[in-house]
């Protein structure tokens, strides 16, 4: 470090001032942000999630509060409207913060709160990324992508500006987060980001057209009973990547009947039958599984529950199930069998479910069109729209 020029001292150089404090835009700044917010909430009798670092829980019963931390952006949740203003009141005489009242607007989704449900929808980003493609105004397709489309990496055509092509995967991933439907689309288009060209370039305009064509469309959550269970749904394709052979993994999961997490991921191993590809799948699924029921259950305080999972494979059922397999199955790394351990010990329960009736298949696959809107249907996906005079706060 130096003096900055201009205001050397004359002989005395080699000092400069040290920091007492963390300053804005320095590279520990926010390391010590969060210090300074961690032993703050701790000091308060909030305790830290051991399955989700972001997330603080304090009191028992009807006085439960939980708080949710993204940096310097919070959200509170609580069972009674007392306990919330109080914490509120605390948090204000250390930090000098600002009460934006009932959710409405949090990191670009729009979340609309009644008496019986809630909705998150990112419609005005949605038509950023439009603009971003220059697809505004565009012709909508009525799916993300056209059915068995099939690309490579090593695609002869001619290349597209990368960085470009890069912002729009990074923008359309970033809606993912309330269009569990796009999953699919955005996680194919993301392999050719190294050297895209026309055809990927083609791949990601549909998605844009898709987009075009539900602008309103979002997650509804309904209020789920105090039975409500997690159930999961894992799928695979087999040998999808034409280049590298490998499958891709699909799952979701729901609390009763909202959708709360999904997933659509390629697989890290070359599976070398349909039953490995879903073995792999269930066994991805199950360590998501069992970490969102201990979450529920630390943040509830209650006990963690089996979770269900739905699987449309009945050989991979039996291999998970039955060690007799072995032969067929020792050339799987040890890590896939995993679910095998779940199984035995009670944490997952696995069933057969028809392949009609797989939730997961919107995630590992592109679908036509009668399909897709099926299970986009099913999955709870439905057109939000927004009642007259009601606008979000930062929604234009």
């Amino acid at each position: 470090m130096q003096q900055p020029p201009g205001f050397a001292v004359a002989g005395e150089e080699g000092k400069v001032y040290r920091l007492c404090k963390a300053l804005y835009g320095l590279r520990q700044a926010p390391r010590a942000w969060n210090a300074k917010l961690d032993a703050t909430l701790k000091d308060m009798g909030f305790q830290q999630s051991a399955h989700e670092a972001a997330m603080y829980r304090r009191g028992s019963g009807r006085s439960v509060l939980l708080v949710g931390v993204y940096v310097d952006d919070l959200i509170i949740t609580g069972a009674e409207e007392r306990e919330v203003e109080a914490f509120k009141a605390q948090m204000k005489k250390i930090f000098d913060m600002s009460d934006l009242g009932l959710l409405s607007f949090y990191l670009g989704v729009v979340v609309h709160q009644d008496a019986t449900s809630i909705t998150l929808r990112q419609t005005h980003y949605a038509k950023r990324i439009l603009e971003l493609g220059g697809m505004a105004g565009c012709n909508p397709a009525h799916t993300p992508m056209e059915e068995r489309l099939r690309l490579s990496r090593h695609s002869t055509v001619a290349e597209v500006d990368p960085t470009h092509y890069r912002r729009l995967i990074g923008s359309l991933r970033y809606l993912v987060h309330t269009r569990p439907d796009l999953a699919f689309a955005v996680g194919f288009v993301s392999r050719f980001m190294e050297r895209p060209t026309v055809e990927h370039q083609q791949a990601v305009k549909r998605i844009l057209r898709y987009v075009a064509g539900t602008l309103d469309y979002g997650l509804h959550f309904t209020k789920a009973p105090g039975s409500a269970r997690f159930v999961g749904y894992c799928d695979s394709d087999l040998a999808g990547d034409i280049d590298t052979s490998k499958s891709t993994s699909g799952t979701l999961f729901f609390l009763g009947n909202c959708l709360v997490s999904w997933q659509s991921i390629k697989q890290k191993v070359v599976a070398l039958s349909s039953c490995e590809a879903e073995y792999i799948a269930t066994s991805t699924a199950a360590t998501q599984a069992l970490w969102l029921s201990r979450l529920l259950a630390e943040l509830l305080g209650r006990h963690v529950e089996v979770v269900e999972l739905k699987v449309d494979s009945k050989s991979a059922l039996a291999l998970a199930k039955n060690p007799v397999f072995h032969e067929r199955s020792k050339h799987i790394r040890i890590k896939y069998h995993f679910i095998r351990s779940c199984l035995e010990d009670g944490s997952i329960k696995a069933d057969h479910i028809s392949t009609t009736d797989q939730l997961a298949d919107i995630l590992t696959k592109s679908l036509g069109r009668a399909k897709f809107e099926e299970m986009r249907e099913r999955i709870g996906l439905r057109q939000i729209i927004p009642k007259a005079g009601h606008k979000a706060k930062g929604e234009k």
